[in-house]
């Protein structure tokens, strides 16, 4: 009997299980056995690692061939197991050493020619091998960038089996010319999922910079939606943007990820791991380590906005605008099942999705704006008779969008329309850097309060920790506390006004709310004006 064993990760959402595979050679009718639960795609290996083995120049052994994968238990799938199937057998059959592949972890498809091709989710499986105490990883050679980000690994990036077998076996490493084409890389080519809508909306992802013709200086007038902006970029606050088609809505969400700050290293990782699993790392760049951006059609389904479908689930909108923003244009256009879905994910920064074939758990750290019409039509204002929509039409519109899932928005802002005076002064308001700089002392502000606790935003602290350990000026919170008895406001919402006033202040250069910040932060709540200024840079 010969027997070889090396590793590899099967994925389970963006958590990676360390699997044994295993090949057992014994004298028989010559055959090949796959165990421990694989799907098809995996099933398939052995037609696969037969004909890149016998491509590679290498004999495939004429016996009973039974490839194990353990832990049994666990569901295995995709075809990122072939790199490790194909060196096990080979160390079955001695034409490598067995005690070289012990220590390695293999993760790659093979194609019929030998060739090693890319899988997605190639980071958190070099992330759960890394913490599986593993030092040396075998991965594609063009995914070899993407591997190398974790930290204490050896990256071994091969084009074809025939290098790889080389390596191992302590050979002379073949040459391998890359495949000559002009079009898209074909080894990159189904690591997208077309038709799932994976990558519906997403804008500029990996980017450098933010985009340079997007600047907060184009949007005409709306003082009270810019400062709402800058006040969810500073605190991670959720935002509504209510008003006519034209006014600016869109634009405005556009513009702000460009004031958030950079991602640090650890955010920059969860980010890129997710955008992995859904195949979504752009060409050349690896790392993601600006906020993502993404806006669904308003037809997006369920399951396109949490995650899901067939088999084990794949990421949704609100995982793959995690530590970004996510954008839902026309809200009240969606499902109204999918924007309840929206609820659980808002207050836990995660969403965990229960399919036949396991749980699985994705981060959904995500900035939410929400852009809706009043009315169906789109004119209606409590200011002027344009619109034509009949009252019980208004009441249903606005009615999509549920109570539970509102209490869950800091900040509603109505944005008018456009003045003629406005246009005139077109581009004299701040720019893009002007409020990003802003945004990024106060949220080192924040942080600077917050060290030493899990926060580092004003929006992630629970209510009652901001209650007792952080304390506005005395009778700063006299307004909201009224606003609670009245019924105006939720106890949810009374502590959502508390974390606004803190991030106005922080903006403000105060080290506490006062009631005057209080009041901004309620005024931006609730949508009803109570004489505080809407501009930050102007208040005293």
């Amino acid at each position: 009997m010969a027997f070889a064993r090396t590793c590899s990760v099967a994925l389970v959402g963006v958590e990676g299980v360390l699997v044994e595979v295993q090949a057992d050679l014994e004298p028989g009718i010559a055959a090949f056995s796959l165990v421990g639960l694989p799907d098809k795609s995996l099933s398939e290996s052995r037609d696969r690692v037969r004909a890149a083995v016998v491509n590679s120049g290498t004999a495939w052994p004429a016996k009973k061939l039974t490839v194990g994968l353990s832990p049994a238990s666990v569901p295995k799938a995709g075809s990122g197991f072939d790199l490790a199937v194909a060196c096990a057998v080979l160390g079955a059959a001695e034409r490598i050493d067995p005690r070289v592949l012990t220590e390695i972890v293999m993760i790659g498809e093979l194609g019929l020619d030998g060739r090693v091709r890319p899988v997605r989710g190639i980071l958190p499986a070099v992330l759960a091998a890394a913490d599986a105490g593993y030092e040396q990883v075998v991965v594609p050679e063009c995914a070899a960038a993407e591997a190398s980000l974790v930290p204490g690994v050896s990256v071994l990036g091969v084009r074809t089996l025939r290098q790889l077998i080389a390596v191992l076996a302590d050979e002379p490493v073949p040459d391998e010319d890359p495949d000559d084409h002009t079009g898209p890389d074909p080894l990159l080519a189904g690591l997208r999922l077309p038709g799932t809508g994976a990558a519906t909306g997403m804008h500029s992802i990996g980017a450098t910079q933010p985009d340079q013709d997007k600047d907060l200086a184009d949007v005409v007038g709306q003082t009270a939606a810019r400062t709402a902006v800058e006040v969810a970029a500073a605190g991670g606050h959720h935002l509504f943007l209510e008003g006519p088609p034209g006014a600016g809505k869109t634009m405005l969400a556009e513009r702000l990820p460009a004031i958030l700050p950079p991602l640090t290293r650890g955010e920059s990782l969860e980010v890129t791991a997710v955008h992995s699993v859904a195949g979504l790392l752009p060409a050349g760049k690896p790392l993601i380590d600006t906020a993502p951006y993404c806006a669904p059609h308003h037809s997006a389904t369920m399951q396109a906005l949490v995650g899901g479908g067939p088999g084990i689930a794949r990421p949704g909108a609100v995982s793959l605008s995690h530590r970004g923003i996510l954008f839902l244009d026309e809200t009240p256009e969606f499902s109204s099942h999918a924007l309840d879905a929206l609820r659980q994910p808002l207050e836990a920064g995660h969403v965990v999705i229960a399919r036949s074939a396991g749980v699985v758990r994705f981060p959904a750290k995500f900035l939410m704006v929400l852009a809706a019409n009043p009315c169906p039509c789109g004119r209606f204002s409590l200011h002027d008779s344009l619109c034509d929509c009949p009252p019980s039409a208004i009441r249903r519109y606005q009615g999509r969008l549920s109570g539970p899932l509102l209490d869950r928005v800091d900040l509603r802002v109505e944005v008018d329309p456009v003045t003629r005076a406005q246009l005139a002064e077109s581009g004299t308001g701040p720019t893009t850097a002007t409020v990003a700089d802003r945004v990024r002392e106060a949220r080192a502000r924040a942080a600077a309060r917050l060290d030493g606790t899990p926060w580092r935003t004003n929006s992630d602290v629970p209510g009652r920790e901001l209650r007792n350990r952080w304390h506005p000026v005395g009778g700063a919170m006299d307004e909201a506390e009224r606003s609670l008895e009245r019924g105006l406001l939720t106890a949810r919402g009374l502590d959502r006004v508390l974390r606004v006033a803190w991030t106005v202040a922080d903006l403000a250069g105060r080290h506490r709310p006062d009631a005057s910040d209080v009041s901004l932060a309620l005024q931006l709540r609730t949508g009803v004006p109570r004489g505080a200024a809407m501009t930050i840079g102007a208040r005293p």
